[in-house]
């Protein structure tokens, strides 16, 4: 299997802070437009280019990136990520696109947990369960934004207030996302977070990668790597369990890298559950205050190859398994397994396994700043 250049590069970031030099860079431009409105508020759609080609385009709304053009072995540019036609199709169906996903993202049983002694009840909105924050999670929500330029490298940061016992969750949390693109065909993106009274933190970025181009079909094809030895098994309702397990001998084993579509037919659909990977994979035991790689994914249709890399102690992969033929940009349809998703995140209810061994801490605390950090850095092979 050719995986080479992934294999150089994995072996580049284990242990290294990412750090890429700027060249070049000086043609680097933002541009911001109107998008419609939400609940008679105006939304905006920025578009970040590099020097080298590399296109973005984001909009307020959920701090959703909507376009993502990356270069393809023969050079040509291609869109990686799916999206809505509209803003009000992002408003009526956003199947989490793109965006932010918080204050909490992931599950939460029951959407109940306890801080300090005191009992909390989130909505929940996804079966028993709360899922990305509720019924409006950060994701549906109007952020404040800015753009310029870095180093010669353009970006948009995003801010936006939760006000105490939004959703259920407790304290005020003002939240700050930020996305830069390197003249290296790098997209970097830094998470912040404040509260006033303790709370549950614990953001992620949701795009939909599909590295063929977003109208390209299946993504069973992609191959992937993901450097976990263990992943968090989860129950019926896909609540984690509280068990670290080891993913030697089952499907989740993509230590060496594979076709996702390899060990697919045994994680089968059964009449509440249309089957596939939706797993959280633990990167690392250790030390969480580094970059560190965290999946590597490549098309042979482009050559393209994503790297990802992050502070955060695990990565949830979905296999797009609820996709059912929502439409897409420029009339593309996307079904079944046609893009996945790899977010880098603390694992699933923690809140509810604060104390237990390997389990990582999600409550942020007034005084203190919730960060996480990640690249997405594309080469071709």
């Amino acid at each position: 299997m050719m995986f080479n250049v992934c294999a150089v590069l994995a072996a580049t970031l284990a242990g290294t802070v990412i750090d890429t030099q700027k060249e070049g860079s000086m043609n680097a431009t933002v541009t911001v437009v109107p998008w419609g409105e939400f609940n008679s508020q105006p939304a905006h759609l920025w578009t970040l280019t590099t020097a080298s080609g590399m296109k973005m385009k984001v909009t307020d709304y959920g701090t959703i990136i909507t376009e993502l053009w990356v270069p393809d072995s023969k050079g040509a540019l291609v869109d990686v990520v799916l999206g809505r036609p509209t803003l009000q199709d992002y408003v009526d169906r956003t199947q989490y696109f793109g965006c932010t996903a918080g204050r909490c993202a992931n599950r939460i049983a029951k959407g109940q947990f306890t801080i300090d002694g005191k009992a909390c009840q989130v909505t929940c909105n996804n079966g028993p369960n709360s899922l990305h924050g509720g019924a409006k999670g950060f994701d549906k929500v109007l952020w404040s934004g800015v753009s310029g330029t870095k180093d010669g490298d353009p970006f948009v940061a995003f801010t936006y207030t939760s006000k105490d016992g939004e959703e259920g969750f407790p304290g005020t949390c003002t939240a700050k996302v930020t996305y830069l693109l390197s003249a290296q065909n790098e997209l970097r993106i830094t998470m912040e977070a404040t509260t006033d009274a303790p709370t549950v933190v614990n953001l992620v970025h949701h795009s939909y990668w599909n590295l063929g181009g977003h109208d390209s079909g299946s993504i069973l094809d992609h191959q992937l790597r993901i450097p976990a030895a263990k992943y968090t098994p989860v129950d019926a309702t896909l609540i984690t369990t509280g068990e670290i397990a080891s993913v030697v001998g089952t499907p989740l084993d993509f230590r060496v890298a594979k076709t996702i579509g390899a060990d697919f037919g045994k994680l089968a659909a059964t009449k509440d559950d249309p089957g596939g990977y939706d797993h959280n994979f633990v990167i690392d035991e250790g030390n969480h205050d580094r970059l560190r790689e965290c999946a590597l994914l490549r098309s042979p249709k482009t050559g393209i190859v994503m790297m990802i890399a992050s502070d955060q102690p695990g990565i949830q992969f979905y296999s797009g398994n609820f996709l059912d033929g929502l439409p897409g940009k420029n009339g593309a349809t996307y079904d079944k397994n046609e893009a996945l998703c790899l977010e880098s995140q603390a694992f699933p209810d923690s809140i509810n396994k604060q104390g237990v061994a390997g389990w990582p801490n999600v409550i942020l605390r007034p005084g203190q700043t919730y960060r996480h950090r990640m690249s997405h850095r594309f080469v071709v092979e």
